[in-house]
């Protein structure tokens, strides 16, 4: 059977071996092989081995990456090949075709594998781009300003290539590897770049040839199910594969720039998600709170923040708290991010006048306990998610607000009576993400002057003259980061608080009626920050503009 060469189930890069050993589920998988190996009589090395320089060009480095094998040296007529996965038949007999000699198969430790196939097919795709940048590098410089000279099926050819098609691959891998959130492939007049999202900063990756750009993004359209031939609309697809045993989905967005289509790829690793709030940085007294704002039969929470602040997770992360096969849980989303076992979910689509408004009065005849809705962005959505808690049930959404306070305002101007907001309204939780200080190389240092100058006296007093910042390692690529935190702040709806909303108060007159212990998103993340979770500036830098009200 042939291989889908985007079905992603090898590792490869620098980071393989903690990919391979940090991955609860690869270790048991392992464990797993290494059972029946031994149940099937197959050598099995548990020490790193030396592998022959003669057996190793016997395969190229895309192939023994792909099919995850490491040829260690000729016994007699055979070739010995080191597997990740001995009882991967298709595999051995792909190479024996291929290299033309039957083989042996013998097992392997994963971090040892990893290192071993690190050391002798460490191939990236950057070494790869700089291949492939030789090869047409002269045409190149005429196609950089031309890029309308290519046509549909030119495009189409050359995105097949096995050369350029191991190169998406790679970007691919490697994007999943470093935890990348997001790749952005974008043309300029004399570049093409590639960035990816790490922690939720943008990190330049070496660039692809220029004259690489038309196959390059051509084949991620067609990995994504989108018409190659269409290059000035935006366009939206998704790319569904497997790596090390897990599925990966990836969302891809288009648009048309002057320089040609603009790509980024969201990528979506369930295993990756943890969807528990001790992971999302709420604390204990905070997961308190919450667990009683869920445990209401009725009623709206909202979670705000900025496009990017984690909204989505966290509601996610409150449904799987509360899942129960006694309640009715459905959803409408846009789109649908994870697949959440034992809930469903619909998806918004605008194309078949499925709305967020439509789809929440369709949910309601289903008879559900609670609802999830993805984002309250009009006042009929507003008007439909007030009357349903108004009947009995319990909606969880989202706005684009900076704060939690600024909620009820946001409701109100979108048409919501203020009385029925006071109704309803049960909690808003607002929340921002900072980046986690690397556990590896943490330290902690006298403050510099330059952050003491950025906070209040008093707050600067409370950390005793030092913080902790990331040194910088390997294990983080050297930027001291590894990871995001939630910083929180949660309004739990008062008596007062009803009183003053219904009274037309916004903002600053609810801001009076908030109890003494209510705590903003910036006090959250100082708290983390005395901790050594995260480093001050990553605070000030997420909660920058959510403190207007307080000030």
């Amino acid at each position: 059977m042939d291989r889908d060469p985007t079905q992603f189930d090898h590792d490869t890069g620098e980071a393989a071996e903690e990919t391979l050993t940090a991955n609860r589920t690869i270790d048991e998988e392992a464990a797993a092989i290494r059972s029946r190996a031994d149940l099937l009589g197959l050598a099995w090395h548990e020490r790193p081995v030396e592998a022959d320089s003669a057996a190793i060009e016997l395969v190229e480095p895309e192939v023994a990456v792909r099919l995850r094998i490491v040829p260690i040296m000729r016994r007699g007529h055979s070739l010995v090949l080191a597997m990740f996965d001995p009882l991967d038949t298709e595999a051995a007999d792909e190479i024996a075709v291929l290299t033309g000699l039957p083989v042996e198969r013998e097992g392997m430790d994963p971090g040892i594998f990893a290192e071993l196939l690190r050391k002798h097919y460490g191939t990236t795709a950057s070494k790869m781009a700089d291949l492939l940048g030789g090869q047409t590098e002269a045409d190149g410089d005429d196609l950089e300003h031309n890029l309308d000279a290519f046509e549909t099926d030119d495009i189409h050819r050359m995105a097949e290539e096995p050369t350029l098609v191991n190169l998406v691959n790679l970007i691919l891998i490697e994007a999943i590897q470093s935890r990348t959130s997001d790749v952005h492939v974008e043309p300029f007049e004399n570049e093409l770049t590639v960035r990816y999202r790490i922690d939720g900063v943008l990190h330049m990756q070496p660039p692809p040839p220029k004259h690489l750009q038309p196959a390059l993004i051509g084949r991620i359209k067609i990995m994504a199910g989108m018409n190659i031939a269409e290059r000035y609309v935006p366009q939206d697809g998704k790319i569904s594969l497997r790596y090390e045993g897990r599925k990966i989905d990836i969302r891809v967005s288009t648009v048309p720039t002057l320089y040609g289509e603009s790509v980024v790829m969201r990528i979506l690793d369930k295993s990756q998600l943890r969807l528990d709030f001790d992971t999302l940085g709420i604390r204990p007294e905070l997961q308190s709170a919450m667990d009683s704002l869920l445990a209401k039969p009725h009623g709206i929470l909202l979670n705000t923040g900025p496009t990017g602040s984690g909204k989505t997770t966290t509601l996610y992360a409150s449904l799987t708290r509360i899942f129960d096969p006694t309640k009715k849980i459905i959803t409408i989303e846009d789109p649908v991010e994870y697949e959440l076992p034992g809930i469903n979910q619909m998806p918004v689509n605008a194309k078949r006048g499925l709305s967020f408004a439509s789809g929440l009065r369709s949910i309601l005849r289903q008879d559900p306990d609670v609802v999830l809705v993805g984002e309250i962005r009009d006042g009929e959505t507003a008007d439909i998610a007030i009357r349903s808690a108004l009947t009995g049930h319990l909606i969880l959404s989202t706005l684009h607000t900076n704060d939690a306070i600024s909620s009820i305002g946001r409701l109100v101007d979108m048409g919501a009576e203020p009385y029925l907001v006071a109704s309803v309204l049960e909690g808003l939780l607002a929340q921002r993400l900072g980046r986690r200080i690397c556990e590896h190389c943490r330290t902690q240092v006298p403050m510099p002057e330059d952050i003491a100058a950025r906070l209040p006296d008093t707050e600067a007093k409370t950390f005793g003259g030092k913080v902790w910042i990331g040194a910088g390692c390997d294990k983080c690529s050297g930027s001291g980061y590894r990871g995001r935190v939630g910083f929180f702040e949660l309004i739990r709806i008062t008596g007062d608080l009803r009183r003053a909303i219904a009274g037309g108060a916004v903002n600053t007159g609810i801001a009076e009626c908030l109890p003494k212990s209510f705590r903003t998103m910036r006090e959250d993340g100082m708290d983390r920050a005395r901790e050594g979770v995260t480093t001050v500036p990553e605070v000030l830098r997420a909660t920058q503009d959510a403190e207007e009200i307080f000030e």
